[in-house]
């Protein structure tokens, strides 16, 4: 059976470290004298339309434009919804080394879509990914992939408490505004042309995180086992009316800030309900040390499923050692009804999923890129798409 279109041996999970001029202009953000956005946008364009040729260069057949827009995996996005804003930070036990707690986004009316949020973003994207292509004569494929974070994202770290009564007495009412939203960009995507959309959701990697399912449980007054399907059928209603032929991917994180993760614990307690339960296309899945437990829980996948399993590190800028990462998949394999042939390879984030970045130098994170092609190609053959 042959890979989904769009999706690779050798595949990433989308961000990548912010340039440094891209950084200076997004300090000035909050200052007396900020950039003017039409300037920030001429320089995002340019380092993404460079970022676009090193991935392909580098091996990769999936683009993105590396979050160059965003400050934040998931801020960014959301904060474009009618009725979210950004109120200060969140209250949480999970604090970075650096000191930092993620943003804190509040539910103060009725969720909508007034406009499409990632079209433009796409559009530039694809343009450039084209003009590769044609550079190259056209002889290999490529896909411009679109990632956006997940549903779940705007309930799980705040839940009730940070939802207004007034616009949702009911949150009946808030979950199904919430997936006409994200159907009104996934409809908008398409219609521009995207075909393949990535779904980033730490939640249901959190829900694997004992201490985490004990603070879900309270702040939700929910059972996280019964969280967790709710969560499933949140993501199924907002994919449910995309066309046969875009392709739908998530990607689950335990953290991912200057190289600290925030979880930690096997996937065995949302397995059956991630593997059968949700009706994505392709997993994108955390497996780079030993937070992320054993594969065992791979034996619930379909058959007509794709894993790509992030055996590789992006927080560290040590390489990983080939053999290592081979006999990992390998034993991955096992657990699945097709063995490798449903699997692909990637590092178990982004490089940068917030703009900090991880520690590590932009060459350190291509060389990184260029080992994981190299491994891919010796597991599964030079062609990357099957």
């Amino acid at each position: 059976m042959p890979l989904p279109a769009g999706v690779y041996r050798a595949d990433h999970v989308g961000s990548f470290l912010r340039p440094s001029e891209i950084l200076r202009a997004r300090e000035t953000l909050d200052t007396p004298t900020p950039i003017a956005d039409a300037d920030l946008r001429k320089l995002e364009d340019e380092h993404i339309a460079s970022a676009v040729q090193k991935q392909i260069a580098n091996g990769l057949r999936s683009v993105t434009d590396g979050e160059f827009r965003r400050a934040w995996f998931h801020i960014d996005f959301l904060q474009h919804l009618a009725g979210v804003e950004r109120h200060g930070s969140l209250s949480s036990t999970n604090v970075t080394s650096h000191g930092v707690t993620p943003p804190k986004l509040v539910v103060v009316g009725k969720l909508g879509h007034p406009e499409a949020i990632q079209v433009e973003d796409y559009k530039f994207v694809e343009g450039a990914r084209a003009a590769q292509l044609k550079a190259a004569d056209g002889e290999t494929t490529t896909t411009t992939k679109v990632c956006i974070p997940s549903p779940t994202m705007v309930h799980f770290r705040g839940g009730r408490e940070n939802i207004s009564t007034e616009a949702y007495p009911s949150l009946d009412g808030f979950f199904e505004d919430l997936v006409k939203a994200y159907q009104a960009e996934i409809a908008d995507l398409y219609a521009a042309g995207c075909r393949f959309v990535q779904l980033d959701d730490t939640n249901l990697a959190y829900l694997c995180d004992e201490g985490m399912r004990a603070e879900a449980a309270k702040r939700h007054g929910e059972d996280p086992q019964a969280l967790t399907k709710r969560y499933a059928s949140l993501i199924n209603a907002a994919i449910s009316q995309r066309p046969k032929d875009m392709l739908i991917g998530i990607h689950l994180c335990r953290g991912n800030y200057r190289s600290q993760f925030f979880a930690a614990g096997g996937y065995e307690p949302v397995a059956e309900v991630l593997f059968k339960g949700l009706d994505v296309d392709v997993y994108f899945l955390e497996y780079d040390d030993e937070r992320s437990g054993d594969f065992s829980p791979l034996r619930f996948l379909p058959e007509n499923k794709t894993v790509v399993l992030g055996v590789m590190s992006s927080k560290k800028p040590e390489l990983d050692d080939k053999e290592n990462i081979i006999r990992r998949l390998n034993e991955a394999a096992m657990f699945c009804p097709r063995g490798l042939d449903q699997l692909c390879l990637s590092h178990q984030c982004g490089f940068s999923s917030t703009m900090e970045g991880n520690q590590l130098s932009e060459e350190e994170q291509w060389a990184k890129i260029r080992l994981e092609v190299e491994i891919a190609k010796q597991v599964w053959g030079e062609d990357l798409s099957v």
